[in-house]
């Protein structure tokens, strides 16, 4: 996954860790990275849930370590993506998507079945996660 970046060259998809506070790692952040001019940014995909969890740490968080793809289901799809290959082409990443989205399906599915509320809002969070998404390429 690429983007154009403002210096004109291509930006390339890294899985990073970003460090909160200088004492909040943060790690499976998918960011697009320029290596020309050394430009950095948070894909717009997980931006509004990464800002989230920074929030939700407060102003003066606890040492600590975090796994972004565990709370953002864009960044485990990618962090997926990347254990395949090093930088995953489009059509790859929509596979998985499309897998992903499958799959959540079926488990709203049965959380409906069981009549389990807080299944189906985590599961309607993680189809919003996904549906966010602006594909780069």
């Amino acid at each position: 996954m690429r983007k154009t970046c403002h210096c004109g060259e291509t930006m390339t998809m890294k899985l990073r860790t970003v460090i909160y506070s200088g004492k909040v790692e943060i790690d499976n952040v998918p960011i697009f990275s320029c290596t020309t001019c050394s430009r950095s940014e948070v894909i717009p995909e997980v931006k509004p849930d990464l800002t989230g969890l920074i929030a939700q740490l407060g102003a003066e968080p606890d040492k600590g370590t975090f796994l972004f793809n565990e709370c953002n289901e864009w960044a485990d799809l990618l962090v997926e993506a990347k254990a395949n290959k090093q930088q995953p082409e489009l059509h790859e990443v929509e596979a998985l998507i499309e897998q992903r989205v499958n799959m959540l399906l079926d488990l709203h599915l049965l959380a409906q079945s069981l009549d389990d509320e807080a299944w189906i809002a985590d599961i309607n969070k993680r189809l919003q996660q996904i549906s966010r998404r602006k594909l780069h390429t």
